[in-house]
């Protein structure tokens, strides 16, 4: 009977070792299971922010760069027309001729109201009637400037154009002129470009030119007109 007992004690004793080991084991798998599943969550969460950042990050970057689109295009449109140049006097000459180009009189002070035509070289030859088609060198100067804003010596290559395609202060200023001969002329804003102006021609702008002319034909043909 004592043996027996004892059977018993050590069989009850070894249940219960087996039963602490199942629940130690049970617990050991649910806290592996815990830390993955725990690592998983972190990573979706990691993962779900860095799109959040990079959505706000391209995002930002898109604004920026629209608001400087914006900006430059209303810098475009809101660029300040020239000033009217009416009454205002005429000045001297105040710019860097180009090479070749003839020294240009300036009528300092008042400004002339009408069409001055002067031959500072007198040409040879048959002279510019109304409907010919001209070739020459010249030089544009604003009056109330003193500044250049055009020159075919700039690029070294006379014009050839219709007298019946330009502004008035040419097509009335060159007739009666002679090859190989030089003019100037002081052409007021109602034979220029008036109260619209062209270019960096401002409005009302008195005109003043010196002409070389080169050759002239008695039939027109299509060319450039001077600025």
């Amino acid at each position: 009977m004592g043996t027996a007992k004892r059977e018993r004690q050590k069989a009850g004793h070894q249940a219960r070792l087996n039963v602490e080991r199942s629940m130690a084991r049970r617990d050991q798998r649910r806290r592996r299971l815990f830390s993955i599943v725990g690592a998983a969550v972190i990573l979706v969460a990691a993962a779900a922010l860095f799109t959040a950042l990079s959505k706000n990050s391209s995002t930002s970057t898109t604004a920026a760069t629209t608001t400087t689109t914006v900006d430059a295009t209303s810098t475009t449109v809101s660029t300040p027309k020239l000033p009217s140049a009416a009454g205002k006097p005429c000045v001297d000459f105040n710019d860097t001729l180009p090479a070749g180009a003839p020294a240009v009189i300036m009528p300092v002070g008042e400004v002339p109201k009408s069409l001055v035509v002067q031959d500072l070289v007198t040409g040879v030859g048959t002279p510019v009637a109304k409907a010919d088609s001209v070739t020459v060198n010249y030089i544009g100067v604003s009056c109330s400037t003193g500044k250049i804003f055009d020159s075919s010596w700039t690029s070294g290559k006379p014009v050839t154009f219709p007298l019946n395609q330009v502004i008035s202060g040419w097509s009335q200023g060159l007739v009666g002129m002679q090859p190989n001969g030089r003019r100037l002329l002081i052409i007021p804003p109602d034979l220029g470009y008036g109260s619209t102006g062209q270019g960096n021609i401002a409005p009302d702008e008195s005109l003043i030119f010196v002409v070389d002319l080169v050759s002239t034909a008695a039939s027109a043909t299509p060319g450039t007109t001077p600025n």
